[in-house]
């Protein structure tokens, strides 16, 4: 066992840096990595939900006596016959439990059958009666709100400094404006998914999990039924995308466990179905922002507020970040940001791709742009005139931040020179053509709390975390960064990730991936070179101790410039985003191959935010009613046509022996602003509301 700080000695950069292919990549191509619903187990029963059709109520009776009639059903499971869980504090989580119905689409039953198809036909033949009580379901401007103790990740609620309403009334140039995005929905490609098997004697589970955080399923499935945490075996070696709802447990992990709970010995397979994700996997709320901006005749901000309103459900809290990014983006001498709620009798939101942080700044770089506009000054300029010396939060110096060169190397190849000076003067035909930017900004985060394990086997070198690979690549990342860390080749080492049995590891979330697994690695490589040096003998091995929070020095963030360029039909209105680039401040890059996919990955979101991604809640009925992808829309290869990623080189040797800060977010962040700022360049038309639609320019 070795301790290691949180900060180590820089890692010299061997491997790291090398374009490399991803080390499961023929495995996915040929259909050869297993996913959760493709295990296989004794005695196999396929689950289905039966989900509530009411937004409010009490469940009065349940009639199951034609599905259990039914072909291949072998029972149906609801709250008068479920096993009773442990542990009720999170009522998520306590499936159930009892007759309550606090929004539409909870789960009121789990249907158990021989196969998929009688498994689904048994749940549609379910009787599920309710005593319907009064609900809310829809966020207005006028909706009642409360002030949460803290919001996201732990953040302060407000902030506060110097007197805004002062200033901005003293200001040259004023913005006061407001700013919305809707629901979205996280849509991976593999749906959440299961399969559950309790030991014979209920002692012990194991199952397999489509999940980012397989220590983290560990511990609220084992308080969930009141077990040690080592007696819940989580594996989830391949991940079909996550975007955030993949994060944290959800009702659909308990009630695999709970259904296989009344057939020990028997596994139990359940794949949540796409309609079903959009009530019970979480999903990023909508939110209101109120921007106000002041600056001088030079462009300099003198005042900024950024307040949030934002709604939760009424059964469990969650509170998009949106107003923390305005704290350290721009620097003024009179700030202030404010997040407010509304509870609702709606799904539970929940992490979605940069939350908080995405809506945040779009709103903060739609206002930047009205207000470049307004004081005649280039939006790169006005984000130059505005460059924080320290982080204005915290007061901290950034350990790295260079969103100047971002911007200005971004500027040169894009061609910002040839920006239409005047809105909407630019014509090609029947289109319009315009050009935008944005700041991109994510924070660096490292999680505390992660051990590595490295064993020579069979004349290899075998590094072992509970790391989630969802997609992203952390498999590769992590060869790479232990490959220099024990000074060999990356082919000579072998990585064991997603499986519970191994060493703790965090969420794969929050960009925080890479630094916190890789800073454990590193420590774990370092340890077996000095007890065993560079021959070592078979079954030599060394394993790290969890790292500890270390105190800032730094202010540690990403930032980026997104630049977009839109084509607006003068006739119709349609929109088209012909070129997108974005330029990053990331630290070190450790495998440009999967960075650059990551980077474009969150751009591409980013359109789809910007042009088509938004939820539908009917409040007649408190559901959405945009349940597939065929209503609820995502970029298409179409959609997407030519999208660039760039990064600076160096390296943040501040936050952790690699000098990597995360990259799985920052992309998303400010594309969609730099998309809308375009379309109002090519014509001069405003808008303050995600997705911007044809409509609007009409």
């Amino acid at each position: 066992m070795t301790e290691h700080p949180a900060t180590m000695p820089p890692l010299t950069a061997r491997a790291m840096g090398t374009d490399v292919q991803r080390r499961d990549a023929v495995d996915k191509v040929r259909g050869r990595a297993p996913y959760a619903f493709e295990q296989t187990g004794e005695g196999l029963l396929y689950a289905h939900l039966v989900t509530s059709t009411v937004a409010r109520g009490t469940i009065t009776s349940v009639d199951d006596a034609a599905a259990l009639a039914a072909p291949g059903v072998h029972a149906v499971v609801h709250h008068a016959n479920a096993p009773r869980l442990d542990s009720h504090e999170d009522r998520e989580l306590d499936v159930l439990q009892d007759d309550d119905v606090d929004f539409h689409g909870q789960i009121v039953a789990i249907l158990l059958a021989d196969s998929p198809e009688a498994a689904r036909h048994g749940a549609s033949l379910v009787e599920v009666s309710y005593q319907e009580r009064e609900f809310a379901a829809e966020l207005r401007d006028d909706s009642p709100v409360y002030r949460p103790e803290s919001v996201n990740a732990g953040f302060p609620t407000d902030s506060a400094t110097g007197d805004v309403d002062a200033a901005m009334a003293a200001a040259a140039v004023r913005v006061e404006e407001v700013y919305r995005t809707p629901h979205e929905h996280n849509n991976p490609m593999e749906p959440h998914a299961y399969a559950a098997t309790w030991s014979k004697d209920g002692a012990s589970l194991e199952i397999h999990d489509s999940t980012q955080h397989p220590h983290g399923v560990q511990e609220q499935l084992a308080t969930a039924f009141g077990l040690e945490p080592e007696a819940v075996h989580v594996l989830a070696p391949h991940i079909g995308g996550g975007f955030g709802s993949k994060g944290l447990p959800h009702a659909p992990d308990v009630a695999a466990a709970l259904a296989a709970r009344t057939v020990p010995g028997r596994t139990v397979k359940l794949a949540v179905t796409r309609q079903q994700m959009f009530s019970l996997c979480g999903y990023r709320s909508t939110t209101v922002s109120r921007v106000r901006l002041g600056a001088d005749e030079q462009g300099r901000l003198v005042a900024t507020e950024h307040a949030v309103h934002v709604q939760t459900s009424r059964v469990k809290e969650f509170v998009e970040q949106a107003a923390v990014p305005a704290r350290s983006l721009y620097a003024a001498p009179h700030r202030s940001t404010s997040h407010r709620v509304t509870a609702l009798d709606v799904a539970i939101p929940s992490w979605m791709r940069a939350p908080g942080v995405f809506p945040g700044v779009v709103a903060l770089e739609m206002a930047m742009d009205e207000l470049a506009c307004r004081a005649g000054i280039d939006p790169i300029e006005l984000r130059r005139i505005n460059e924080p010396d320290v982080d204005p939060d915290t007061g901290l110096p950034f350990s790295e931040r260079r969103l100047v060169e971002c911007l200005e190397l971004g500027a040169e190849r894009f061609g910002w020179s040839e920006r239409p000076s005047t809105p909407g003067s630019r014509v090609e035909g029947d289109w319009r053509i315009g050009l935008g930017v944005a700041s991109a900004t994510y924070p660096g985060e490292s999680m505390p709390g992660n051990v590595a394990r490295v064993t020579a086997t069979d004349g290899r070198l075998v590094v072992a975390i509970a790391a989630a690979d969802l997609g992203t690549g952390a498999r590769t990342t992590i060869g790479l960064i232990a490959a220099d860390a024990l000074g060999v080749a990356p082919e000579d080492v072998d990585v064991e990730v997603g499986d519970t049995s191994l060493p703790q590891a965090t969420v794969a979330g929050g960009s925080s991936g890479t630094s916190s697994w890789g800073s454990a690695v590193v420590a774990c490589c370092r340890a077996f070179r000095e007890q065993h040096g560079d021959d070592p003998a078979e079954g030599a091995s060394a394993t790290s101790t969890p790292t500890e929070a270390d105190d800032k020095e730094y202010a540690h963030h990403s930032f980026g410039a997104q630049f977009a360029e839109v084509a607006v039909n003068r006739w119709t209105g349609e929109i088209r985003v012909r070129r997108l680039l974005g330029v990053f401040s990331a630290g070190r890059i450790v495998n440009p191959r999967g960075a650059r996919s990551q980077l474009i990955g969150g751009m591409t979101m980013g359109l789809g935010a910007a042009l088509h991604e938004e939820s539908v809640r009917d409040p007649r009925f408190g559901h959405v009613v945009t349940q597939d992808l065929a209503t609820y829309h995502v970029p298409a290869n179409a959609d997407a046509v030519d999208i660039e990623a760039l990064w600076l080189p160096g390296a943040d040797d501040t936050i952790n022996p690699m000098g990597a800060r995360g990259i799985g977010e920052i992309g998303i962040t400010g594309v969609s602003a730099a998309i809308v700022n375009a379309a109002y360049n090519a014509t001069g038309v405003r808008v303050r509301s995600l997705p911007i639609t044809a409509d609007a320019f009409l």
